[in-house]
Parts: structure tokens; C-alpha cells; sequence
């Protein structure tokens, strides 16, 4: 799965202290990521196991609409919202939550039928270890003093080149059949899903310490600080997503 970032422009240098005004703002990143994972897990795990809506979502025409949602909602909010509001951010966090629970509920479905080495206790382990790696990297985002800009900057770039390259390997091997070792679901795949882990790794830390710092720059602008709670809540989950499915895949193979 892509990801998305925007941050905030920031000075380079903040007072990082301890604030109880940062520290209730970061809360709130994390209650609505929290809830938003949750969210996502529901609809994964009906979508995936209650089998009318199972075959509608993932065994008819429908599953393409499932399948890209996603990323034609970020793409959309990439380059189509240059100035978010806060309800149009939240709209559009919510959005991608909901779409990704659904496309989601492919691993269920897998889980439910036996397939791909998939089971719910893959995807317990996934999700737990998951939890563990992101939330070590946002603390050390959020305690660290060196600047992460250049290295989260970096990621981002990144990760939409790796994006590129995934769609590249969706399609060709449909036109080109003798290109099969390029298919998604293959150890190229792995590889891609892999690499989305660690640039989204990187970006978690990033967009920690941006979000922190934008604080202490947004501080009076309750606008702003609305606004990013949402941006904030959608790039940690984009990236929590990237990192569960590499897991996921990692542990399915084994």
C-alpha cells in the first residue's frame, strides 16, 4: 500500500521540553489513530468472514473498486488538497480508514479459507508486532534532538518512486504473462512490501517530531492544530497499515 505525508512547515530548531499542551495534542493524534485502527479492524474482519459480503467485495467486479480506493484517495488528497480545513481532513482520514478496513478483508477471506499460509493467529502476531515497531519508532521520534527532516523527506520521495515501481509490477505481468516473477503476490512482491515497511518506519519517526514541532509553531491557531490532528492521525495510520502487511506477508510465507 502507498503513503501519504504531509507536514507542517516548522522551524528547525523547538523548544521539545515537557509541555502538557504538546503532550495533550500528541493524545489526541494517537486516541484518533487508535480509533481509526479499530475501525479498520471491524470492517476487515466482517468483510472477510461474512460470506455474502465477501464474495460481493473480493469475487465480483466490485473487488477492483475495493482494491484501489485507497490509493486514488490518497492520490486525491496529495495533490487535490492544497489548503485542508478541519472537516475536510477529517472527512478524508475517515475515508481512507474505511476503504482500506474494507480492502483489508482480503487477509480474513485468506485466513477463513485456508489460503496463502493465512490464519488469525498470523494476523494477531502481525498486528501485535506492528503496535511494538511503531510505537518504539514514534517515541524515538518524539525524544530524539536530532533533525529528522532530511531522512523523512527522503522516505516520503521515496516510498510514491516504490509506489510506481508496485503499480509497474501489477500490471505488466497481466500484459506480459512471461514477466510472472514481477507479480505482487511473488518474493518481488515481498520485496516491495518490505521496502514500504522501512521507509515507513523512517516516516514515523519524522512525522513525530514534525508533529511536535508543530505544535510549539501552531500553538494559537486552534484551526491548524485541528487540522493536523487529522493529518497526523492519516499518515500514521497509512504507514501502520504498510508495516502490518509487510509482517503480515512475511509471516504468511514462512
Amino acid at each position: 500500500m502507498n503513503d501519504f505525508n504531509r507536514s507542517f512547515g516548522t522551524p528547525n530548531t523547538v523548544d521539545v521540553g515537557v509541555d502538557t499542551g504538546v503532550r495533550s495534542f500528541m493524545l489526541g493524534v494517537y486516541n484518533k489513530l487508535a480509533l481509526g485502527i479499530a475501525l479498520a479492524g471491524v470492517l476487515a474482519f466482517v468483510a472477510g468472514t461474512f460470506d455474502p459480503l465477501r464474495v460481493m467485495l473480493f469475487e465480483t467486479q466490485l473487488r477492483w473498486i475495493v482494491m484501489f480506493a485507497p490509493p486514488a484517495i490518497l492520490i486525491f488528497a496529495n495533490f487535490g488538497m492544497r489548503n485542508p480545513s478541519p472537516v475536510g481532513s477529517a472527512v478524508l482520514y475517515w475515508a481512507v480508514v474505511i476503504s482500506m478496513g474494507l480492502s483489508m478483508g482480503i487477509y480474513f477471506a485468506m485466513a477463513e479459507l485456508g489460503l496463502g499460509g493465512m490464519s488469525h493467529m498470523v494476523i494477531t502476531k502481525a498486528f501485535l508486532l506492528t503496535a511494538a515497531t511503531f510505537a518504539g519508532l514514534s517515541l524515538f521520534g518524539y525524544t530524539t534532538k536530532t533533525d529528522l527532516g532530511p531522512i523523512g523527506s527522503f522516505a516520503f520521495m521515496a516510498i510514491w518512486g516504490l509506489f510506481l515501481v508496485s503499480m509497474v509490477s501489477f500490471v505488466l505481468p497481466m500484459i506480459f504473462p512471461g514477466l510472472g516473477f514481477l507479480a505482487a503476490g511473488g518474493t518481488f512482491g515481498l520485496i516491495i512490501s518490505g521496502g514500504f515497511a522501512l521507509l515507513s518506519a523512517a516516516i514515523i519517526a519524522w512525522q513525530t517530531q514534525a508533529l511536535k514541532e508543530g505544535y510549539y509553531y501552531y500553538a494559537q491557531d486552534e484551526r491548524a492544530l485541528s487540522t493536523m490532528t487529522s493529518w497526523g492521525a492519516l499518515n500514521f495510520f497509512v504507514t501502520f497499515v504498510n508495516i502490518f502487511t509487510f509482517f503480515l506477508r512475511l509471516m504468511a510465507d514462512d
